[in-house]
């Protein structure tokens, strides 16, 4: 079992040196100091602040990072991309510098499978700029809650303002913001 010493959160950064870890509970990390207790969201936006710096060193640029977990397991999924494409070498190398960054930052205290692959042709679609990138595009997403009655849509990206997307299904369009899309993909066509 792996200790949290580090945990960059998106509302500040801790140092958990004299805090003692209490457990993990689906996406959040117990601590305790003393006689203060907190409880500390560790999510992608934490671990992306820690790959980065590494992804971005090689050479790459660090597409997105997929965060869950368990009281008992994590999985770390860590998508680079590059103008010329990626390998499986490419993968491999960003791939064992993160795993020492992260042996030594110890963000995760449970065991965890990471895993570090390209977008791929169906890249996901996790920022603001990857569905600014995307307009007049074919996408895939499921809402976190429903939108006019569809959690699901399938359809044509046409507008990105601010954090509202526009997608236009069925000659229907539907608008909603990005805290709303629980996953996104690209449809991939010939």
């Amino acid at each position: 079992m792996l200790n949290i010493g580090y945990v960059e959160a998106p509302f500040g950064a801790f140092l958990l040196a004299e805090q003692k870890f209490l457990g993990i509970s689906g996406d959040y990390a117990y601590l305790t100091c003393g006689w203060w207790s907190s409880i500390v969201k560790l999510d992608s936006q934490s671990l992306e602040a820690l790959c980065a710096p590494v992804v971005n060193g090689l050479g790459f640029e660090l597409w997105g990072v997929e965060f869950r977990s368990s009281q008992k397991h994590a999985h770390v999924k860590v998508f680079i991309d590059h103008e010329d494409g990626i390998t499986v070498d490419n993968c491999s190398d960003v791939s064992h510098q993160i795993s020492g960054v992260l042996d030594v930052e110890d963000p995760i205290s449970v065991p965890y499978t990471l895993e570090v692959s390209s977008p791929g042709l169906e890249r996901p679609l996790m920022k603001v700029e990857h569905f600014e990138k995307y307009i007049d595009e074919e996408v895939k997403v499921r809402l976190s809650w429903a939108v006019e009655d569809r959690k699901n849509l399938n359809g044509k990206l046409i507008k990105v303002e601010e954090d509202e997307i526009t997608i236009l299904m069925e000659n229907q369009e539907f608008e909603f913001p990005i805290s709303a899309v629980k996953r996104a993909n690209l449809i991939y066509s010939v």
